[in-house]
């Protein structure tokens, strides 16, 4: 099966440890289920030619299902979140993604 550089790259993930972690020229992004590490090394240097990126390593897990439970007027309703896929990109040194700087 083959994948686009869209369809793997789902979305960046802001939070204040990812954030943090751009600062070292480490990138989160939430990704397809399917893709493996060099489908997801070509997929940022693909959206990122034009800044030059070079990807030096990538990481990923799979974030597991965590109960979640909400009170109602009627009673308690327990769930579950998705599991989703997550990679942490590490960039050379010296480069980053100026779609995370303004954020």
């Amino acid at each position: 099966m083959t994948l686009s550089a869209h369809e793997i790259i789902l979305r960046p993930v802001i939070s204040e440890k990812s954030m943090d972690a751009s600062g070292r020229g480490k990138y989160t992004f939430a990704v397809h289920n399917d893709a493996n590490k060099i489908q997801i090394k070509a997929a940022v240097e693909e959206l990122w030619r034009s800044e030059g990126v070079t990807v030096v390593g990538v990481n990923v897990l799979t974030t597991k299902a965590r109960e979640k439970r909400r009170g109602t007027k009627r009673g308690r309703i327990t769930g579950y979140t998705t599991p989703w896929r997550k990679a942490i990109v590490t960039l050379a040194p010296g480069q980053k993604i100026e779609f995370f700087e303004g954020v």
